[in-house]
């Protein structure tokens, strides 16, 4: 296997956050995973990174899309931290803790890019004051505060609830500087689209059998771009085609919010289920979720959203559309493999990840043959 960035054990490190449940101290009323609020997180920075560009501002997409996987990397080491636990020996200890963040990254991810470990050591160690590091700070704020909110009711009565809605807008107001975040804090179109965005959290992958982790559509989704970057790194992809290829995995399965999650099965055997749903999601996307963004970006997110697994390259630039169903599809075969590790199966899984591994290892471009073994030899 010769790939570098995209390898297994990076894979696994990522997929483990879905089992690091959030505000698991409150009452919630549904899970809430870290690797779910990674990727909410991901799709606020792109909406407040748009609305800097609408402000006439420059805006380095590479490293807001860098920058949210360094930060999810560096929470999934840290694990289950409470956020002021969180903040206060990242900043009070910094030196000590960057060094055990990267002894464990190293320990976990052997394979780690040493490029892309470079990178990551200057991440921890920078000033973070550029304005993509506002961006990525405030969309994990913004994601934070729409998690609060959920729970809120459920937890009125409990001490220091209230303590904590102050710390989370103070953090929220050292950003309003940002045009997206006022946009959102005031409630308009903006915090609709990134309300939108989050009910993928409440949507079960392999809704019809049991499994553990039960991932959801939206972290599935940040699998699946987080793979698609690290395997563009591997290519040395232009910085339009990274963007192109991030973004349209991130928001692959945004239709599936208007729609549920079909299963594969019933789309393919029932005789023109698939042309219906492709036609609905359509005119759902264009009367629901095209309203909610600004007029100038709604070309760009037709292009994301619709076809996003066809190859093009033509006004907005190159887009790997076969090689993000590649990643779809690493994502899907994890989903399974894990379960079935963990002794939570079932036959339906059973034939899922069979089938899946079988389509995979025939895929073309990078070694997806290796990176499938890889993952079958992980210890679990």
């Amino acid at each position: 296997m010769t790939l570098s960035a995209l390898n297994p054990h990076i894979l696994s490190l990522f997929f483990e956050s879905a089992n690091m449940h959030r505000w698991n101290d409150h009452i919630r009323p549904l899970d809430l995973t870290e690797l779910d609020k990674q990727a909410h997180k991901a799709a606020i920075a792109w909406l407040l990174g748009k609305s800097e560009e609408s402000a006439g501002n420059e805006v380095d997409w590479r490293t807001i899309i860098e920058h949210t996987m360094f930060s999810f990397i560096q929470r999934s080491v840290l694990t289950d931290l409470k956020p002021q636990v969180f903040y206060k020996i990242t900043s009070e200890k910094a030196q000590q803790v960057n060094a055990f963040v990267l002894s464990e990254v190293g320990c976990l991810v052997p394979d780690f890019d040493p490029a892309l470990m470079e990178r990551f050591k200057a991440f921890l160690e920078s000033d973070a004051d550029s304005l993509e590091d506002d961006i990525v700070r405030a969309a994990h704020y913004l994601a934070t505060r729409w998690e609060f909110e959920l729970i809120y009711e459920s937890n009125r009565s409990l001490y220091g609830i209230d303590r904590t809605r102050r710390e989370i807008a103070e953090q929220i107001g050292q950003y309003i500087h940002l045009k997206g975040v006022s946009e959102i804090m005031a409630a308009g179109a903006s915090f609709d689209f990134i309300d939108l965005v989050g009910q993928l959290r409440f949507q079960q992958r392999w809704a019809r059998t049991p499994r553990i982790p039960r991932t959801t559509v939206l972290g599935h989704s940040l699998m699946v771009a987080d793979a698609t970057y690290l395997a563009d790194i591997d290519d040395n992809e232009g910085d339009r085609t990274v963007y192109n290829d991030f973004y349209t995995a991130l928001f692959h399965d945004l239709p599936e919010v208007l729609t549920k999650d079909v299963i594969t099965p019933i789309k393919v055997n029932i005789d023109g289920l698939e042309d219906i749903l492709a036609d609905y999601e359509h005119d759902q996307m264009e009367s629901t979720i095209m309203p909610l963004l600004k007029p100038e970006w709604r070309d760009e997110f037709r292009f994301m959203a619709y076809e996003p697994f066809t190859d093009e390259d033509g006004e907005f630039g190159k887009r790997k559309g076969y090689q993000i169903k590649t990643c779809d599809m690493l994502a899907a075969y994890m989903e399974a493999l894990i379960s079935r590790r963990y002794g939570v199966t079932s036959h339906s899984l059973t034939e899922g990840e069979r089938a899946v591994r079988a389509k995979l290892i025939e895929r073309k471009g990078f070694d997806v043959k290796g990176l499938v073994e890889g993952l079958d030899g992980l210890e679990i």
